[in-house]
């Protein structure tokens, strides 16, 4: 109480006080708080949370599994030209990021294209003996295991581009407006793009606009259970005898 303040005032104001306490409790009760805000992006996470940890135990599983398979393909790389066992690339990753992606060397180390601007075609003269057949059998890509246990890339999502991949002599982003959204989920090793054949080179314009489709259609209706269909899928294509070449 000071020198301006009654004791009836007194008693006045700590009703009030009280008053006010009991009606911003009420009034806080309706603020909705941030982890009530979107039950769907909640259940978003937890999906993304359970892809990371299925995509953890894959890839450590079968890079375990596989190192006899690796080291054998790495002596064969090695046996043929001498050259570098892994071809590196620049490629886009999660929200655009750039990520440096693996794959056992294919083609003679002086003609690999680390910008990704000259595409793989079929019977490309570029390819060593063993790496026509780890083409064939997409064998090749099996190092990206270690991109998906890093966190750059997934087991399944859209398959991730060169940096200046192009597209009927054009960049992809210029090509296709919505070329970006693809990048909001990781990039895959396999994708529904892939399943539906939209795989290798994109000599027109039509071949890029409907893989782009793909891609982003995966990305607006993600789920666990459409991730095990493309997998099942990939693994049905591989043992009928694959599509790479």
């Amino acid at each position: 109480m000071n020198a301006f303040t009654s004791k009836r005032n007194a008693r006045f104001d700590s009703s009030q006080r009280q008053d006010k306490i009991r009606s911003l409790v009420i009034a806080n009760s309706n603020i909705r708080r941030p982890e009530s805000f979107s039950h769907a992006q909640k259940k978003m996470a937890v999906r993304l949370g359970v892809k990371r940890l299925i995509d953890i135990v894959v890839s450590t599983s079968a890079l375990i599994v596989l190192a006899p398979l690796f080291l054998a393909i790495a002596l064969f790389i090695k046996s043929d030209d001498g050259g570098p066992v892994f071809f590196r690339q620049i490629r886009w990753g999660l929200n655009g990021r750039k990520i440096t992606v693996f794959k056992f060397r294919s083609m003679r180390a002086e003609a690999c294209d680390p910008s990704g601007i000259q595409q793989t075609v079929k019977g490309d003269s570029r390819m060593t003996a063993i790496g026509a057949v780890l083409r064939k059998t997409n064998i090749d890509e099996l190092p990206q295991l270690f991109n998906v246990l890093k966190g750059d890339m997934s087991l399944v999502g859209p398959r991730c581009h060169a940096i200046n991949m192009r597209a009927a002599g054009r960049l992809y982003e210029e090509l296709v407006p919505d070329y970006h959204h693809r990048h909001i989920m990781r990039p895959g090793i396999t994708g529904l793009a892939q399943i539906r054949g939209w795989r290798g080179p994109t000599t027109r314009p039509l071949q890029a606009r409907a893989r782009i489709a793909c891609d982003i259609h995966y990305v607006m209706n993600f789920s666990l259970l459409l991730d095990l269909r493309i997998l099942f899928k990939t693994l049905v294509i591989e043992l009928r005898g694959g599509t790479g070449f």
